[in-house]
């Protein structure tokens, strides 16, 4: 055994012993970050041959090793603090002390940084493409659904007419912004440590964006304290996928309520029944659904803990933190695919919906609109309008012409006909008639929600199309170490 041999043993058994081993390991949750580790320690060691660091045939004994390393699996490692160290123990104990220059010119720190990195960016464009498939699933059931007409609420209460199609794109325009935050922080997740070494860089003359290329990392992060300490990633990660958590738990609660009002009924694949009663149906997917807001604000109050008041560099704090994220983007992606499937399988009862609509008079915006545009200014007819409908209380008809021609004889003091025609306003009173006419950009008309559907479908191609470059990017990426490692070994 050499040297240097020798030093590396004395040194593990001096710090392999006690009870604070097992504290201090992270080797069994590591498992996830396995496969990355391994693509960092090759991409690391095919940049030393290459830069006549180390020898070529020292670079292939190496590579040989990993390549048994994986093919032994997570579980065949020995025991060790984490995945980078037992990884390196393993190689060293296939083919002896030249193992170690694998590790020449890096830290654990930095190598742990570009593994995160690494395994995140995947996560992330798999979290990606589920929103994606749930704005898909949202405006493919909108278009069925332009002139379902649908009560609209505020503070739960009836309020104006829409349609179903204008409810769920309502949804698909959040999530679109869910889209664009996730992918913005795939983009800064996905940039190399990998050379920042301990913090301080190194003297060893490396090509960081050498390992950036072969990772399929989009560039270096420039200050090498910034690349070993920096966790903001994992905050960012964090927050995008609680507000899209956020989002789902506002359209699950929805379709509880709507589910409940008999609007509509969730498919039995997500739905279930109880243990005891046996006529029940229950949301309980969209129920869980609901709760995963609560994991992912968790997580993110998770990583941010960590993070808060952390001395620069590098920390074993942090240990703690990736695991938040992975837990976040775990849950959430599943979530989304959930409501997804919901979303597509629901049956809307359009009767239901219709004859909901016009409750608790929610024409009579579109009422006050009507006098507005006939010169009656808006206050005066938001007056007229709640006069007529504290008269109507009693009535089971509700709020009609000859109310608000009544109403308007004791707040204008003249008949409201000399302002609009009844016919007008018997079709201000309907529903569906209500809804066309709000034909504004956005507005819940069957001809407006049809050209939101139309844009938002572009930005559904965009997105996808944005995703496709980043896998492809990676794929290539890996086709080259890939390639590189074999012609060596």
């Amino acid at each position: 055994m050499t040297d240097e041999g020798a030093e590396t043993v004395v040194r593990r058994d001096r710090f392999s012993g006690g009870p604070a081993r097992g504290f201090m390991s992270s080797l069994a949750a590591d498992e996830r970050i396995f496969a990355a580790d391994l693509a960092v320690d090759r991409a690391h060691v095919l940049m030393l041959a290459e830069q006549e660091i180390i020898d070529d045939d020292e670079a292939a004994e190496i590579l040989g090793a990993l390549d048994a390393v994986e093919t032994a699996g997570h579980g065949a490692l020995p025991d060790g603090e984490d995945v980078h160290e037992a990884i390196e123990s393993a190689v060293i104990d296939r083919i002896g002390p030249v193992g170690g220059k694998m590790h020449t010119a890096r830290s654990r720190n930095d190598e742990v940084a570009a593994c995160l990195r690494y395994q995140l960016r995947e996560d992330l464009l798999s979290a990606i493409e589920a929103t994606i498939a749930l704005r898909e699933s949202l405006l493919e059931t909108a278009a069925e659904h332009l002139d379902t007409t649908m009560p609209g609420y505020t503070h739960l209460q009836p309020a104006q007419p829409i349609t179903v199609a204008h409810f769920l794109c309502s949804y698909e325009a959040t999530i679109a912004r869910d889209t664009a935050r996730l992918r913005d922080a795939y983009d800064r997740t996905n940039q190399s440590p990998l050379g920042a070494a301990a913090f301080a860089g190194t003297p060893f003359d490396i090509d960081r964006e050498r390992t950036a290329e072969l990772l399929g990392f989009d560039g270096v992060m420039r200050n090498s304290m910034d690349a070993a300490a920096a966790r903001d990633f994992l905050a960012e990660v964090t927050a995008a996928l609680a507000a899209h958590a956020t989002t789902l738990s506002g359209l699950a609660e929805d379709l509880i309520v709507y589910s409940n009002k008999g609007f509509l009924e969730l498919s039995d694949a997500y739905s279930s029944t109880s243990s005891i009663m046996p006529q029940k149906k229950n949301p309980d997917t969209m129920e869980l659904t609901r709760g995963v807001a609560g994991d992912a604000i968790g997580s993110v109050t998770g990583v941010l803990s960590t993070l808060k008041g952390l001395p620069r560099a590098y920390n074993r704090d942090l240990q703690r933190a990736h695991g938040h994220a992975f837990e976040a983007i775990d849950v959430v992606t599943e979530a989304s695919a959930v409501a997804a499937g919901a979303v597509s399988t629901a049956n809307w009862d359009s009767e239901a919906l219709a004859a909901a609509a016009g409750e608790g008079f929610s024409t009579a915006t579109g009422i006050a609109d009507l006098l507005a545009m006939a010169g009656i200014p808006f206050r005066t007819a938001h007056e007229l309008v709640a006069h007529a409908a504290e008269a109507a209380e009693t009535q089971p008809e509700g709020v009609t012409a000859a109310n608000l021609d009544a109403a308007a004889e004791a707040v204008l003091g003249e008949s409201l006909f000399e302002h609009v025609t009844e016919a007008a306003i018997e079709e201000a009173l309907d529903p569906a008639a209500s809804v066309a006419s709000r034909d504004s950009v956005g507005g819940p008309a069957p001809t407006a929600v049809d050209a939101t559907i139309e844009a938002a479908t572009a930005d559904v191609d965009a997105h996808t199309a944005a995703v496709a470059d980043r896998r492809s990017a990676l794929e290539t990426a890996a086709d080259m170490l890939d390639t590189e490692v074999l012609d060596r070994v």
